[in-house]
C-alpha cells in the first residue's frame, strides 16, 4: 500500500492539476478517500494528505474515517479551479444515405355497383340541406301585436290570482260532485244557447250553409235534446260552428287588432271586445228577469268554462313566461278562427291539431253574458 502511494505522489508533478488519478483500492476505501481529497481541497497537497492517513489508519489495523471533523478540519483554502474533464471524442460523422423511394400509393377502390347507381341517381356532389332550393321555406310564427303589454302583464296577474282563489278552487269541488253525465249536459246546454248566435255571425260573414247547420242543430237539440241538455244534432251529422261578432269582424277586414287582457273576462283583442258589445244585444241569459236563476246559470256558466281548461293547465305549470304562452297561444287559435277554417280543405283541416280543428268548440274565453251583472233597466 505505501508502495502505491509513493508511486502515486511521485506521478503528481507530472500530472500537474490536469487530474487527480487514483489508485485501485476497495469501494468502501476508495469512496473514502474520493471524499477525504474533495473535503482537503482537491489538490495534489489533499492527495497526500489523504494517502498519509490512509497508510497510518492500515498500520493500526483499522480504518478511520478519513475526512476530517468539523473540529479538525484545517482553515479553508481558496477554492482551486476545477479539473477538466475529458470530452467524448465527436460520433463520425455518415455520409447521408441514398433517399428510400416512397411506397407506390395503394390502388383506388372501385365503387361498387351500388355506390354507381346511387351517383347516378342523386349525382357525385355531396348534399347539402341548408342550401337545397328545392325544399320549402321555413314557417314564420305570427308576431304578436302587444303595444299595451305593460298593462296586459298586470291584468294578467290579477287574473292568476282570481283564478287560482276562486274559479280553479271551484271548477275542482265541481268536478268532483258532479258526475260526469250531469256536466256534460251542462256543456250541452250552454253551448246550445250560443247557436241563435252563432247562425246570425255565420249570416253576416257570407255563410248561408252554416247558418242553417246552426239553426238546425238549436231546433233539434231543444226539441229532441230536452233543452240542449243533450246533443242529438251531432248523431244527425249537423256540425258544431262558434261564431261571434269579433271573428265578423274580422272576416269584413279587420284583420289585425292589438291584444288586450280584460279583467276577470281573459284574452282578447280590441277587435273582439267591440264584437262583445255587438253580441250582447242576442245574448239569452242576460234576458232572465229572475235574479235568482240569472245569477245561478251564470255562475254555472263560469264553472264550466273553467273546467274545459283543465287540459291546458298541466302545459302552463311549465312555462317559463305563463302570460307569453297564453297571448300567443290564443292569438293563435283566434286567427285560425277567422281566417283558418276559410284557407284549409276538409283533408287538411284533418290533419290539424286538436284546438285548432273547425269541430272543436272547446272555446276558453268567457262569454259577455257569462258575468252575473245587473241586467239593463227597461
Amino acid at each position: 500500500m505505501r508502495r502505491a502511494s509513493l508511486l502515486l505522489l511521485a506521478l503528481v508533478p507530472l500530472t500537474g492539476a490536469a487530474q487527480i488519478i487514483l489508485p485501485p483500492l476497495p469501494a468502501k476505501q476508495r469512496a473514502e478517500l474520493e471524499a477525504c481529497i474533495k473535503a482537503e481541497g482537491n489538490d495534489a497537497r489533499a492527495l497526500q494528505v489523504c494517502t498519509q492517513r490512509m497508510d497510518e489508519a492500515s498500520k493500526r489495523g483499522k480504518t478511520p474515517p478519513l475526512a476530517p471533523t468539523p473540529a479538525q478540519a484545517p482553515p479553508a483554502t481558496a477554492p482551486t479551479q476545477p479539473a477538466p474533464t475529458e470530452q467524448a471524442p465527436p460520433a463520425p460523422v455518415t455520409p447521408p444515405s441514398a433517399p428510400v423511394p416512397a411506397p407506390p400509393p395503394a390502388a383506388a377502390e372501385q365503387p361498387t355497383q351500388a355506390e354507381k347507381d346511387y351517383e347516378a341517381i342523386y349525382g357525385t356532389e355531396e348534399y347539402n340541406p341548408v342550401a337545397d332550393s328545392t325544399l320549402p321555406q321555413p314557417a314564420q310564427l305570427p308576431v304578436s301585436y302587444d303595444p299595451w303589454e305593460k298593462w296586459n302583464r298586470k291584468v294578467h296577474t290579477f287574473n292568476n290570482g282570481v283564478d287560482h282563489h276562486v274559479a280553479k278552487p271551484l271548477a275542482k269541488a265541481y268536478v268532483a260532485v258532479v258526475p260526469r253525465t250531469a256536466r256534460l249536459g251542462v256543456s250541452n246546454f250552454f253551448n246550445n244557447l250560443s247557436q241563435p248566435v252563432s247562425a246570425l255571425n255565420a249570416l253576416l260573414q257570407g255563410r248561408p250553409k252554416q247558418a242553417a247547420q246552426s239553426l238546425g242543430r238549436f231546433a233539434l237539440n231543444t226539441t229532441l235534446g230536452i233543452g240542449g241538455l243533450f246533443d242529438p244534432a251531432t248523431d244527425a251529422h249537423l256540425p258544431n260552428h262558434g261564431e261571434d261578432f269579433g271573428q265578423t269582424l274580422g272576416v269584413w277586414g279587420w284583420k289585425r287588432s292589438r291584444y288586450v287582457e280584460l279583467p276577470l273576462f281573459g284574452p282578447r283583442t280590441l277587435r273582439d271586445v267591440l264584437g262583445m258589445v255587438g253580441d250582447a244585444p242576442l245574448a239569452p241569459l242576460p234576458q232572465i228577469e229572475e235574479d235568482k236563476v240569472r245569477v245561478f246559470l251564470q255562475g254555472l256558466q263560469l264553472v264550466d268554462i273553467r273546467t274545459q281548461l283543465f287540459a291546458v293547465d298541466s302545459m302552463r305549470e311549465g312555462a317559463t313566461d305563463d302570460y307569453t304562452l297564453v297571448r300567443d297561444a290564443w292569438l293563435q287559435r283566434r286567427n285560425y278562427q277567422i281566417t283558418g277554417d276559410r284557407e284549409t280543405t276538409k283533408e287538411e283541416q284533418d290533419e290539424l291539431p286538436d284546438y285548432l280543428r273547425e269541430d272543436n268548440t272547446t272555446d276558453p274565453n268567457v262569454p259577455v253574458d257569462a258575468m252575473p251583472v245587473p241586467p239593463p233597466v227597461r
